[in-house]
């Protein structure tokens, strides 16, 4: 799989080769059809079905899936487990456990002696995938004190916790960036230049420059923000304020904010590729609202008890749904918002990822598997 621009990593006979990408795509696609032919177009993702491929197990307590679109797929195992699991997203089988163990002080951070541990909770990429930022719930060690609870203001006194850097070539934390308190939602933007961190109890979000590590803005936000999704121009990101009913649209060149109303419990965001259109999970309502950003019209579906997580296909023409309390996972023309398919899936289903490279959804379930879906 591609970590750096123009090098691509390949199997053969069991060992890793770095090799031109180039060469690489020359032997993993196929070839070009003779003059006058046209390849065959690959259906669009909402005419496919849901089907259960994979089921993943072993010492795993997912909160979280990520696709890092080149051929890894992240688990982020919370406090239950404290660590990070990463799989190849073709075979689905494990290729790294990376413990959430730091000794902080090597990262030149005072006050934390020995090891300290994290708590997992979700991941976003760099472009090219060659890091994955990590969000910890909460830190656990020497200086740390009780880790934040779900009802939580900023005067709680719920201590900051860390967003760790992994190097998914080395398979190490290389970096740690100090930020508010129960950080849930991390995302990168376009040019890899900034990461965005929501935190739950502190009410803000940190704006980090990727480069020196910094924290360069930080956003009050009010109640319980969680999803991020960032535009591909990397203009705004919008931000769902779970404890209201509107997301806020964020101006990243000068960080002014605008409500846009949508629906009680918006939990996770994402945005379509032109950025005029935002899907967003409404946990209260048990629905999913798709918003004309230009227009403010607000259309609805219901999908199940408490819809937590959303992902899109590549092609932009299905969402994809966990319904917590539910158990299922549903499926959406995202044009029109019919619901095409639920099926069930497990006991709290939590997270969902679309993983491009395959075509495949994998499904988090937080009582310890990870589901794995053909959509074709």
């Amino acid at each position: 799989m591609s970590l750096r621009s123009g090098i691509t990593r390949v199997a053969c006979a069991g060992a890793l080769l770095a090799v031109p990408a180039a060469i690489a795509v020359a032997a993993t696609t196929p070839t070009t059809p003779d003059a006058g032919q046209t390849a065959p177009a690959l259906p669009a993702a909402s005419k496919g079905r849901l089907h259960l491929r994979s089921t993943i197990t072993g010492q795993i307590s997912p909160k979280s899936v990520a696709a890092s679109g080149s051929g890894l797929v992240t688990a982020q195992n919370m406090m239950y487990t404290h660590t990070i699991t990463v799989y190849d997203a073709r075979t689905m089988k494990l290729k790294a456990t990376i413990p959430d163990s730091v000794r902080l002080s090597q990262f030149g951070v005072k006050g934390h002696p020995g090891v300290s541990r994290g708590a997992p909770v979700e991941a976003a990429f760099s472009p090219g995938g060659l890091y994955a930022y990590v969000t910890n719930y909460a830190m656990y060690g020497s200086g740390f004190g009780p880790e934040g609870k779900d009802t939580c203001t900023p005067a709680s006194g719920t201590d900051r916790s860390f967003t760790y850097r992994v190097n998914l070539e080395s398979m190490k934390i290389d970096h740690v960036y100090k930020v508010g308190s129960v950080p849930k939602v991390v995302a990168v933007t376009p040019d890899g230049g900034r990461v965005l961190v929501t935190n739950w109890c502190s009410w803000d979000m940190n704006v980090i420059n990727a480069a020196t590590g910094k924290v360069v803005r930080t956003l009050p936000l009010g109640a319980y923000p969680r999803g991020i999704a960032v535009s591909k121009d990397g203009r705004f990101a919008l931000v769902a304020i779970m404890g209201s009913s509107h997301l806020l649209r964020v101006d990243l060149r000068n960080y002014r904010t605008r409500q846009i109303e949508v629906g009680s419990g918006p939990r996770a965001v994402a945005l379509s590729d032109d950025g005029n259109t935002a899907y967003v999970t409404l946990n209260a309502e048990g629905r999913v609202a798709k918003v004309n950003l230009r227009t403010g019209a607000v259309a609805r579906s219901s999908t199940g008890n408490a819809p937590r997580s959303l992902t899109r296909s590549t092609d932009g023409t299905a969402l994809y749904v966990v319904n917590y309390e539910s158990g299922t996972v549903s499926k959406l023309n995202s044009r029109n918002m019919r619901v095409l398919q639920t099926i069930n899936a497990c006991v709290h289903p939590i997270g969902i990822t679309y993983e491009p490279t395959t075509r495949r959804v994998w499904v988090a379930c937080y009582t310890g598997e990870i589901l794995v879906f053909d959509d074709r």
